[in-house]
């Protein structure tokens, strides 16, 4: 089931076994994750000269270029952009490289929504629990931006050998992800597209939230958005009606979140051989309309946080009282053995780990990304006579804080 967008942002691929591969390019920053192993993973960074070579690698600005990394694998794409695993060559850190082609950024709502995801990237780096952004640069023919690299999969990926998650562990991940949104809030930022599929692990099993191609930024305490977007499962019902919204839509979506890791499926699933019942319209009628059916194996606890985030009515969702939301949800009963100060300083120890089998984390990747070629197609001159890059003046950017780290080693 595809994602729903406005006009204004790009695609966002929703599904929960892959990705569209329209062209060479991928959606957001969310890695994709498969149940698939491979083998005999090699370093194809010696390989890569004559293929960079084929491309415009002259930055146009000062600071760091293509010639500073090594290309190591392809881990992710789709219909804007192809991500990358790198290496920094000054200092041998592997990050994950986001690429998108300036001909695919045609028009100024495509301009706005590049920047609003860099932006987010921006101010993620200051949160433990937001992939955050290492630096930016720019070709004549691509827009480059180098993020963290989470290698322990995604939430779908551990989901699809567990089915469910005992309630501890629903409870560790859900805290987590409540900090991460709680900041995006403080910061006028509605993030609108959480989903099994864009919660990471770390090495350590720590929670790391990525994809910031559908945040709304800009939005000051009491400001509401009307755009219709979200991925289908996940859309709040007052997105649905057609309502002016706010933060309300981000708790709603971690309601549908922890129903998933506790319960094994989704609170709207439909099982029918009926054809007319498998639509996205009937979908949206089912969230708008049908009660939530909470499974009796939960906890009262549990079966209570779910109510409370699955409230039709935004106005009585739990998290979404003026002043007091995020207050809320912390002294929630549910929530009442996690101690919050510590959470937030990732002290507490997750509950699961990871399993890392070689130097990059690679086999929690698809291997049909992974299997490619590490290339970039050859560039276009037409194409890039075409591009007006006056629209992408001050895209370059390093993070001050990792500079002022990658110096001091």
């Amino acid at each position: 089931m595809d994602s729903v967008m406005p006009s204004q942002e790009p695609p966002v691929d929703d599904k929960n076994d892959g990705v569209d591969l329209p062209s060479e390019e991928t959606d957001g920053i969310a890695y994709i994750s498969s149940s698939r192993k491979h083998d005999n993973i090699k370093d194809d960074s010696e390989d890569l000269k004559p293929v960079i070579d084929g491309v415009d690698g002259i930055k146009i600005s000062q600071g760091l270029g293509l010639q500073d990394f090594d290309l190591i694998r392809v881990i992710g794409r789709g219909s804007y952009a192809k991500v990358l695993l790198v290496r920094l060559k000054k200092n041998d850190q592997i990050y994950a490289m986001k690429v998108v082609k300036k001909e695919l950024v045609h028009d100024d709502e495509d301009i706005d929504w590049v920047q609003t995801e860099k932006h987010v990237f921006e101010q993620a780096s200051s949160n433990p629990f937001l992939v955050g952004l290492h630096s930016c640069f720019q070709t004549t023919s691509r827009l480059f931006l180098v993020i963290e690299y989470v290698n322990g999969g995604d939430l779908m990926f551990h989901m699809q050998r567990q089915r469910k998650l005992p309630e501890e562990h629903a409870r560790f991940y859900a805290a987590e992800i409540c900090i991460a949104l709680n900041f995006l809030h403080e910061r006028g930022i509605i993030y609108r597209d959480l989903k099994l599929d864009n919660v990471l692990l770390d090495a350590d099993g720590h929670i790391k939230l990525t994809d910031y191609g559908m945040c709304k930024e800009g939005l000051g305490p009491g400001d509401t958005t009307s755009t219709f977007c979200g991925t289908p499962n996940y859309i709040a019902p007052e997105i649905l009606r057609g309502e002016e919204y706010g933060f309300s839509v981000d708790w709603w979506a971690l309601g549908v979140l922890m129903f998933e890791m506790m319960a094994g499926r989704s609170p709207f699933d439909i099982i029918t051989d009926n054809p007319d019942m498998n639509t996205e319209d009937y979908l949206f009628q089912v969230i708008l309309e049908k009660p939530i059916r909470i499974p009796r194996f939960l906890s009262v606890k549990a079966s209570h946080v779910l109510k409370g985030f699955l409230n039709k009515d935004p106005k009585e969702r739990l998290g979404c009282r003026p002043q007091t939301g995020f207050s809320d949800i912390k002294s929630h009963a549910f929530f009442r053995s996690i101690d919050w100060d510590l959470l937030e300083k990732k002290q507490t120890l997750p509950p699961f780990q990871p399993q890392i089998t070689d130097d990059y984390g690679l086999d929690n990747f698809d291997t049909q990304f992974t299997s490619e070629p590490v290339q970039l197609t050859p560039d276009d001159e037409d194409v890039i006579k075409r591009i007006d890059q006056s629209e992408f003046e001050g895209f370059e950017y390093i993070n001050p804080l990792l500079l002022s780290a990658e110096e001091s080693v």
